[in-house]
């Protein structure tokens, strides 16, 4: 492994501290599968230790959540590490099906469902794709695929100050970096579209496309969340009140590997009554989907994302968040239609809009 790598391996002290917050540990209760024991993994196979089945489950099952970053009085940032480890293994050839499966959706169709359809099949006026603009919505595959409601919903917005979308978008390339693989194609390609918009500024709804154009692209562009762009301008929004009570759930690469909690929680006081989940904001449980883990093992996904249902306080009308993948996870483990993105959220309220 590369040196820094290395160094942080050796800056784990194994005090534990990681076991009583890893989601997935909580799960299985096996050293293996918290953070402890993956880290240990990395050093065995720094030392030539062959990678069996056993030990790329351990290293592919971390959501990449970074709770254990959060809590690691070593100062160590775990989920670096195991990415950095299933690359190296990726390089050498060793990888599980799975992973093998979901990067050869996303590098020959361009999206991480293998979908051939038309990726802006939600956007009704092709007019409103313009040559130049300031901003840039950057839609992801999750709304450009399964939500295309919540994308619309969202270029709606955003283009009321002037935002366009690319006109051939491809994944970010965050379901590649994550689970260990090269996306520098991927990289390449939509930075060139926003140099040709001449965009200022890109704007995502996505919490993993957030982390990734913010830290895996070239920095020639600013990167907002969608919560940052719209709280800057809810004056301008015109939202009325409504008389419902909603939870936020803080998505993982939204929250704790970006330090975004307040704008979204600004939002969604503006329209109605926030109520904290039993744990939030840097101590927020993950929904489970994150790190390949939702396309690598499903059930264990659904089992993480069960218990951060548990923590839902009484009497709330909805679950709002701002990561499609946390709304298929959370969704799909028992909320249904409960849980809402913050756009479709905030729509409600527009002027005109039926409560």
């Amino acid at each position: 492994m590369l040196k820094e790598d290395q160094k942080a391996i050796n800056q784990c002290v194994r005090c534990g501290a990681c076991r009583a917050v890893c989601p997935v540990f909580q799960e299985s209760g096996w050293e293996s599968a918290n953070t402890r024991g993956r880290i240990m993994i990395l050093k065995g196979l720094d030392c030539d230790l062959s990678p069996d089945l056993q030990i790329l489950d351990s290293l592919n099952s971390c959501t990449t959540c970074a709770i254990c970053t959060e809590l690691c009085p070593a100062g160590v940032n775990p989920p670096r590490l195991i990415e950095s480890g299933r690359r190296e293994l990726v390089l050498k050839g060793v990888m599980t099906g799975q992973q093998k499966a979901l990067a050869g959706n996303v590098l020959s169709s361009g999206n991480t469902f293998g979908a051939k359809d038309d990726r802006l099949s939600w956007l009704a006026d092709r007019s409103h794709i313009l040559k130049k603009a300031e901003f840039v919505y950057f839609v992801g595959c999750m709304n450009s695929y399964r939500y295309t409601k919540t994308a619309a919903r969202t270029f709606a917005l955003l283009h009321r100050f002037g935002a366009t979308v690319l006109p051939a978008e491809k994944c970010c390339g965050s379901p590649l970096l994550r689970t260990g693989f090269d996306a520098h194609k991927l990289v390449e390609e939509n930075s060139r579209q926003i140099r040709e918009i001449g965009a200022s500024t890109v704007i995502t709804g996505c919490a993993g496309c957030y982390t990734t154009l913010k830290n895996s692209y070239s920095g020639d562009f600013k990167v907002k969340s969608v919560s940052e762009f719209l709280v800057e301008h809810i004056s301008e929004l015109d939202l009325k009140r409504l008389d419902l009570t909603a939870a936020y759930h803080d998505p993982c690469h939204l929250g704790r590997h970006s330090s975004i909690y307040d704008p979204p929680r600004d939002l969604i006081k503006a329209v109605c009554n926030l109520r904290e989940m039993k744990t939030s904001r840097e101590l927020a449980r993950c929904c489970g989907g994150g790190g390949g883990v939702r396309s690598g093992y499903k059930d264990l996904s659904l089992k993480m994302a069960q218990r951060r249902l548990a923590e839902v306080p009484e009497g709330v009308d909805y679950i709002v968040t701002s990561c499609p993948l946390c709304i298929r996870n959370l969704r799909d483990a028992g909320a249904g239609e409960k849980v809402m993105d913050l756009v479709d959220l905030l729509t409600m309220a527009l002027p005109g809009e039926p409560c």
